[in-house]
């Protein structure tokens, strides 16, 4: 109950939930301590209100926004709170002492200082934000970008104001209780003072060198940049917060281009969600900012999705624009009519022109280049198997099979997931498997949140998993040779990268993870050798994670890390549903079984699926599981080991030449083909030029006035 309370409430936690509920219950409680009247019962309650209205502020939860659209915001709880203590000294029969006046205009007075607080809070936020924010791109020399008002002044501001109002609330409660007006005088006063430090600690930052320049000079620092940069290859994208991976995934590749490359962003909130790189970013939330930049020198520009401002970049015709997408797959999106805007489309393999051809929705297949997908470098093909062919525990080890699940979505289509109708019976299976098998069991983040059911599933293969774990660590065929002192060896150094990044996370103040957009923008010039140094940790971490436990042992991994393609280089073999982790594995060459969830048939499944036409197809039930077990512990008797090497270069093209040396070569291609016609325009204007001239010369009336004389006259 408790579960299905928290999902409804959108709500993080159990600890959250009974905050809000506290809250909510403290305001009537507050209320009737003030009717009774019970000057301690009303500290009590407000005691509560103040704490659980904090805890949830600080907790960033979603009831905070919910409370403001129903007028029970914020401003608005601290009102009722302090209109209710006066209520309570009204019926204390304070009326007629000061104390009751002194509350009343302590309150309004302080409620007077909240207009111009929150008037310089907004001013000065809003001059702080930058026309064009930047990473990796030098401006400190360019333009004087000043310090940031101290954090504590504009973090949760609107809060810390209303909470000065906690001595003034406090003095008059104890001056109630004692019948003593002084300590209620002294809150008082001890509020409005602070309340008005606040104020004037924010006036400086609005006016003077406090300020970060205007847009102009902005602008001209960034086209001066450029100028002396001169980027070559661009990669535009624009999208909401949660389509950030789709810019992400792209940004490996970028830094391995042969041009130089740029990447230029339209929304803030994706610049604040860049994973960190080398490469030079210029957000520019403006389209006629946009439309401003010095881009000459651009000759390609690489789009990662289809959206309505790739428009304002579309426009130039300089470059050469080319749609290469987030993802490969047989969803519509990677067949949107509005693809042939673009001069080329870059597909990993045959598969994608083949789509494109069957959706005929205007794109030409002249215009169609195959380019691979570089993002798939790091994923390993198969490693071979234990020295026991019939994959038996070998000192401890045994091959090892991934369950990677997607998650429920939106719609409650069975074909989503497996894991409501077939998960428990996946693993189940596995576990069991004889001769055994390790189970890496790595769900999507997502799952749950929308289905209980599927939330409920993850719990009970998660307790599977777990259990058939322990159940193995007693099993003296795993544990003979636990090699216990390298693992122990192997914790301590991921004890040791994981301090050392930690350390490296919070000395790089270059990473642009900044509250403050101008001060992100002039300092968010990443340091190079430590960003080749936490790449170098991470690949030691993961290297690390592995051999930190025992190599038979099975696990649920949960979280970013280990990331997912780490899982595949591990693993011999996995189990999954219709997503993009498929069309991601087929990259490894490794056997893999999909489950028909919403029961297609093994045909229709494959017919409507490219992706699964190398794969053992699974029903509900798992009872085909021993196809994919097989071909795991003896490769020479894997039935479909041909399919899957035909359907990865369909996928994803051949593996030589490499995908990243595929994609430089294209790049290279069409900038050539951008300079050829920026070139065969300019030899046009020339010759119009020439043309206008020799006709101009042939005219005597235009040859007189290029001379000063008409009619004989000559100009003096």
């Amino acid at each position: 109950m408790i579960s299905t309370a928290i999902r409804v409430a959108r709500v993080g936690s159990a600890a959250e939930l009974g905050a809000a509920v506290l809250m909510i219950l403290g305001f009537p409680a507050l209320m009737v301590a003030a009717l009774v009247p019970n000057v301690y019962a009303f500290a009590a309650a407000a005691a509560v209100t103040y704490l659980a209205d904090h805890y949830l502020h600080r907790k960033g939860s979603y009831l905070i926004n919910r409370l403001s659209k129903v007028r029970a915001g914020l401003s608005i709880r601290f009102l009722i709170r302090q209109l209710l203590l006066v209520l309570l000294l009204a019926r204390l029969s304070l009326a007629d002492n000061l104390i009751y006046y002194g509350a009343i205009a302590c309150f309004i007075a302080f409620y007077g200082l909240q207009a111009p607080h929150g008037a310089l809070v907004t001013l000065i936020r809003n001059r702080r934000r930058m026309p064009v924010a930047t990473r990796n791109v030098d401006l400190k020399s360019r333009i004087r970008i000043p310090d940031a008002p101290p954090r504590a002044l504009l973090d949760r501001s609107a809060e810390k104001m209303l909470h000065l109002d906690l001595f003034a609330v406090a003095g008059i409660l104890v001056a109630a209780a004692l019948d003593s007006s002084v300590y209620g005088y002294v809150g008082i006063v001890v509020t409005v003072v602070l309340g008005g430090l606040y104020v004037l600690a924010l006036m400086p930052y609005v006016r003077g060198n406090k300020i970060p320049p205007n847009a102009d000079r902005v602008l001209a620092a960034v086209d001066d940049w450029l100028v002396g940069y001169k980027p070559e290859t661009v990669l535009y994208f624009s999208g909401s917060k949660d389509s950030a991976y789709q810019v992400n995934m792209w940004l490996e590749t970028m830094e391995q281009l042969d041009t130089r490359p740029l990447i230029i962003l339209r929304e803030r909130v994706i610049l604040n969600n860049l994973a960190p790189t080398t490469v030079p970013v210029i957000c520019v939330p403006g389209g006629v900012h946009l439309m401003n930049l010095d881009l000459s020198t651009v000759r390609v520009a690489l789009y990662a999705a289809n959206v309505g401002k790739n428009i304002h970049l579309l426009r130039v015709p300089t470059m050469k624009h080319v749609f290469i997408g987030h993802g490969d797959s047989d969803k519509l999106a990677s067949v949107n009519p509005f693809s042939k805007v673009y001069d080329e489309v870059w597909t990993a393999g045959r598969a994608g022109r083949d789509r494109y051809a069957i959706a005929d929705v205007g794109v030409r297949d002249d215009d169609i280049v195959e380019v691979g997908r570089p993002q798939l470098a790091s994923i390993q093909g198969r490693q071979g198997v234990p020295d026991d062919r019939r994959g038996g525990a070998v000192d401890g080890h045994c091959p090892t099979v991934l369950y990677a699940p997607t998650w429920e979505g939106w719609d409650g289509n069975p074909g989503n997931t497996s894991l409501v109708l077939a998960g428990e019976n996946i693993v189940k299976k596995l576990v069991k498997a004889d001769p055994p098998v390790r189970v890496l069991y790595k769900p999507h983040p997502f799952t749950g949140t929308v289905s209980a059911k599927a939330g409920a599933a993850h719990k009970r293969i998660t307790a599977l998993v777990e259990k058939a774990g322990a159940e193995r660590a007693a099993d003296s065929r795993f544990t003979a040779d636990t090699a216990a002192q390298a693992e122990a060896k192997a914790k301590a150094e991921l004890t040791r990268i994981e301090a050392r990044l930690a350390q490296l996370s919070g000395a790089s103040g270059a990473t642009g993870d900044k509250g403050d957009e101008a001060e992100a923008t002039r300092d968010g010039v990443v340091d190079v050798r430590k960003h080749e140094e936490i790449a170098q940790l991470r690949a030691e971490w993961n290297d690390a994670y592995w051999r930190s436990f025992p190599a038979y042992e099975h696990r649920v991994i949960t979280g970013a890390e280990p990331r997912l393609y780490d899982c595949f280089n591990v693993s011999d073999a996995m189990v999954s549903d219709i997503s993009s982790v498929v069309s991601d594995f087929i990259a490894s060459g490794k056997p893999y079984a999909v489950t028909d969830s919403a029961e297609l048939g093994v045909e229709e499944f494959k017919r409507q699926n490219t992706a699964v036409r190398a794969a053992v197809i699974l029903s509900n039930s798992a009872k085909e599981l021993g196809g994919l077990l097989d071909a795991v512990r003896d490769p020479s008797a894997d039935p479909l080991a041909e399919d899957r090497t035909e359907l990865k270069r369909y996928l994803l093209g051949p593996d030589e030449p490499t995908s990243i040396v595929q994609f430089n070569t294209a790049v290279a291609g069409l900038a050539r083909k951008a300079e050829a016609r920026n070139l065969g325009q300019q030899a046009h204007a020339a010759a119009a030029d020439a043309e206008e001239a020799e006709l101009a010369g042939s005219l005597p009336g235009q040859r007189l006035a290029s001379t000063g004389e008409t009619d004989g006259v000559t100009a003096g």
